[in-house]
């Protein structure tokens, strides 16, 4: 296997091509940094061929030598990962067309149901968040459990993108897609005390909404620090949720099951979540044991069997 180094001689052009398109469209740093080890994987799988001329088979021949012992979700990522690559080249005029998109994904992971927090367990989960930064932390929860966010999002979000007139933020997603959220009206009077509250900046200009105890915009591992204590502390006390993988963006699963659950339109559910496509929220769709069993106590047997 080549070297970054080897393979910068080859296709340098490309990679920083990558780096650079990732860093526009707003990739989280830790997205950039695995779509970079899986270009550069798929690279070194071309042995010196052409990225432009390689087609459809390069790219399973590539998924294929990395798919043993993996399972679906992860040969997904590595072929997301390369289906970016090429649309960076795309937009950069470095490729004419984006084999990757010609493969399609696996459907296995469709039938995985999402992990998610239940209603009652949401707020026992926010009655764990105490400390000196409360309020803050309380935000950060509300708004990936109550608006979607992803926790890049929550990362991004700044004091102007808050707007407690018209009581919406906007976010800055996937895709370098702007998408205003309306908020609900005791979360947007939890941001404004939060706005207000907010710690001293170390640099004037900085407008981030969380800011950490150095002053800094707080970090993505910061956020999912906060969110990972608050779910350890709410595990300890209900034990009937420890085998729960719960993490930020099952937050987001929590919002989107209580929205469908709800009755919301699944096309608005979509355009809340800042999903490109409808088959993305369907993974939502899921129906739990109770529907199941009020379901089944609307049938009515016949009196005489």
């Amino acid at each position: 296997m080549k070297s970054q180094h080897e393979l910068d001689d080859l296709y340098g052009e490309l990679t920083k091509a990558f780096r650079i398109w990732m860093k526009q469209a707003g990739y989280t740093e830790t997205t950039q940094k695995e779509y970079m080890r899986e270009a550069y994987g798929y690279l070194d799988s071309l042995e010196g061929a052409s990225a432009e001329q390689a087609g459809k088979m390069f790219v399973i021949s590539f998924l294929v030598s990395k798919q043993r012992g993996a399972g679906d979700r992860a040969r997904n990522r590595t072929l997301s990962a390369i289906r970016s690559f090429y649309t960076a080249l795309i937009d950069f005029e470095l490729a004419t067309r984006n084999p990757a998109m010609e493969v399609k994904k696996s459907k296995t992971e469709k039938n995985k149901k999402p992990v998610y927090l239940e209603e009652e367990e949401l707020a026992a989960s926010l009655s764990c968040i105490e400390g000196r930064y409360r309020s803050r932390n309380i935000a950060i929860f509300l708004l990936m459990s109550y608006c979607g966010l992803r926790v890049g999002e929550v990362h991004r979000l700044n004091r102007s993108d808050f707007n407690p007139a018209r009581g919406t933020i906007d976010v800055f997603g996937k895709g370098r897609k702007w998408n205003e959220i309306p908020v609900p009206g005791e979360l947007s009077a939890v941001l404004a005390e939060v706005a207000e509250d907010r710690l001293t900046p170390y640099k004037e200009q900085e407008d981030a909404f969380f800011v950490s105890q150095k002053g800094r915009r707080l970090s993505i591992r910061q956020i999912q620090k906060i969110a990972g204590q608050t779910f350890e502390a709410f595990k300890s006390l209900n034990p009937q949720a420890a085998n729960k993988k719960l993490s930020c963006h099952k937050l987001r699963h929590t919002f989107a099951t209580m929205l469908l659950k709800n009755g919301v339109d699944i096309r608005v559910v979509k355009e809340l979540l800042g999903h490109a496509s409808i088959e993305t929220t369907m993974i939502y769709t899921h129906i739990n044991d109770e529907q199941k069993k009020e379901a089944m106590a609307t049938i009515r047997l016949p009196v005489h069997i």
